[in-house]
């Protein structure tokens, strides 16, 4: 019995997904559930799983194409292929020899090439992604283990130095990086962007954060959706009829990826307590890493956080994330010298920027708005939120 695998519907605007992988090799038996393929939209990657059990025995989309919604990938049979007949890929008829089923190919091709430039056999490796697969880092910090113990060895004798082959490689862009890029550059060609810097006492957040396993975004998400009540307008877009303000407040927060930024959405961050907030963060961090959210996660935010203070950066101008009007970068927290009351005291300290679109809003109403987040994160009593 024959099973169609079809791009799914994605989310209600996307239109098309683009394979990034097959995860199980023409030929292969699949569980029912398991993943089958990986694909990207210009929203989110994620893993789809297959719809039953058998045998993938004909790919008529190969990785790397982008095809509408509803368009038929491969097709799965209950039956294993016969011996010396059968699987398509793409149209070409690949004959297996014995009735086993071919290897599951865990491998995308950036890693594949990486593994390649590298020398390295990738079956000696232990893969950190979803259903643990070898990702490019992983390949990464297998070869800089080698390069570490082979320099701990000290040399027989100097060779003459060798120039390297290629001074300079072509990485292919992936469907996320290159959709990245298209966004960034419509942003700045759309918004007319400015920004704002605060400098914020982050002292008492750092003492309800004592003891517990909470990071500092929950507190700033907080403090911006009280803010946005505050000043509503920084909860908007721009329309050719006028401004759209938006009422429910959905907050996006960019997460990092090993190819780029994905930003999940905080649906309602206005009704939730600090501690739900901490655990959803949380949630979708870890499945945008594992490529495991839902399109619905990544749509509808209506203000954007990202904590490049994560990675030790003080200043951030970040752009905004269309059709959002801004977007608020939180530096790293860092204990510094301030004057309180002509005396110096040491505090934790954080820059916060606002990067605001100034057709919609102008620099008054934007340092209204961070001087309410600035006052939230400052003087709240945090014990009655969490």
């Amino acid at each position: 019995m024959q099973t169609d695998i079809i791009m799914p519907q994605l989310g209600e605007s996307i239109a098309e997904g683009t394979i990034i992988t097959w995860l199980i090799s023409p030929g292969g038996r699949v569980e029912k559930d398991q993943s089958l393929l990986e694909v990207e939209t210009d929203k989110v990657a994620l893993e789809i799983p297959s719809p039953s059990s058998g045998f993938l025995t004909e790919v008529l989309i190969p990785a790397g194409q982008t095809v509408p919604v509803g368009t038929l990938l491969a097709r799965l049979d209950t039956e294993a292929p016969d011996a010396g007949v059968v699987s398509r890929v793409g149209g070409v008829v690949v004959r297996q020899m014995d009735r086993s089923p071919a290897e599951e190919d865990h491998y995308s091709p950036a890693v594949k090439q990486l593994a390649k430039e590298h020398g390295v056999d990738l079956s000696a490796l232990k893969g950190s992604g979803g259903g643990g697969r070898i990702t490019k880092k992983d390949v990464l910090d297998y070869v800089a283990q080698q390069d570490a113990r082979k320099s701990a060895i000290p040399p027989v004798e100097k060779e003459p130095p060798v120039a390297a082959p290629h001074s300079e490689q072509v990485v292919p862009l992936t469907a996320m990086r290159k959709m990245i890029a298209e966004r960034m550059i419509k942003s700045r060609q759309t918004s007319a962007h400015v920004a704002t810097v605060f400098e914020v006492d982050f002292s008492a957040v750092a003492k309800v954060r004592e003891g517990r396993t909470l990071t500092y975004l929950p507190f700033a998400i907080h403090a911006v959706a009280r803010a946005i009540r505050d000043v509503p307008i920084l909860n908007s877009s721009w329309g050719e009829a006028g401004i759209i303000e938006k009422r429910d407040i959905h907050i996006g927060v960019a997460v990092a990826l090993e190819e780029g930024l994905l930003v999940p959405v905080v649906k309602h961050a206005d009704r939730k307590p600090l501690t739900q907030l901490g655990q959803e963060v949380a949630d979708l961090a870890e499945r945008a890493r594992s490529k495991r959210l839902q399109p619905e996660e990544v749509q509808g935010g209506t203000f954007t956080i990202t904590n490049h203070g994560g990675f030790g950066s003080l200043f951030s101008m970040p752009i905004i994330h269309q059709p959002q009007i801004a977007i608020l970068g939180v530096g790293a927290v860092q204990k510094r010298p301030i004057v309180i009351n002509d005396a110096i005291a040491i505090r934790p300290m954080s820059y916060l920027s606002l990067s605001f679109d100034h057709r919609v809003i102008d620099g008054a109403t934007a340092d209204r708005f961070m001087n309410k987040v600035k006052s939230y994160l400052e003087t709240s009593t945090w014990e009655q939120v969490l």
